[in-house]
């Protein structure tokens, strides 16, 4: 599992954390900022992974999708940002009494933070959501294109294998 739990967090430490938003959950990936007992102030971002909430409402996704959406951890949120995703900064506090934290390696952060603030879900989404043709030919080498110019070591191997999986790149 790539996130450990909270035994010695300290300042600093990057987090994945969960806020319920209706049925579901949303999830925080941020630096600590402060810690008060049970309560950890992060400075981060905030996902609602709606595409993911709209093919399971839909039909068009199964268990495991249900299962990403109401317990996501760093393992399996990936598969909820292949979709349309919708995200802002977050300055919160946690109380450990209601929510799910985890501390998570420094490339862990970067690798999801920097697959959401690159709209990776905006570019993926486009591909998967149009038809065989050129304009998904088009929308695939934007793919190709920005993947090229990461500079994230981490990033760029999870995204080519979010892509190969996906079979988007061929």
């Amino acid at each position: 599992m790539l996130g450990r739990k909270k035994k010695g967090l300290k300042e600093g430490a990057f987090v994945f954390a969960t806020q319920s938003n209706g049925k579901y959950n949303d999830f925080i990936v941020g630096a600590v900022t402060g810690i008060n007992g049970k309560k950890i102030g992060i400075n981060g971002i905030i996902v609602d992974p709606i595409g993911l909430k709209n093919k399971v409402e839909q039909g068009k996704a199964g268990q495991r999708s249900i299962e990403i959406l109401k317990n996501p951890n760093p393992d399996n949120c990936i598969h909820s940002l292949i979709y349309r995703i919708e995200y802002e900064n977050y300055t919160g506090i946690i109380d450990l009494n209601e929510s799910q934290l985890l501390e998570i390696p420094p490339n862990v952060f970067l690798t999801l933070d920097g697959w959401v603030r690159e709209s990776f879900s905006e570019l993926l989404n486009n591909v998967l959501s149009l038809p065989p043709g050129s304009e998904r030919d088009e929308a695939k080498r934007i793919v190709k294109q920005r993947m090229d110019t990461l500079f994230d070591k981490n990033l760029k191997r999870t995204l080519y294998a979010i892509c190969r999986s996906l079979k988007i790149l061929n």
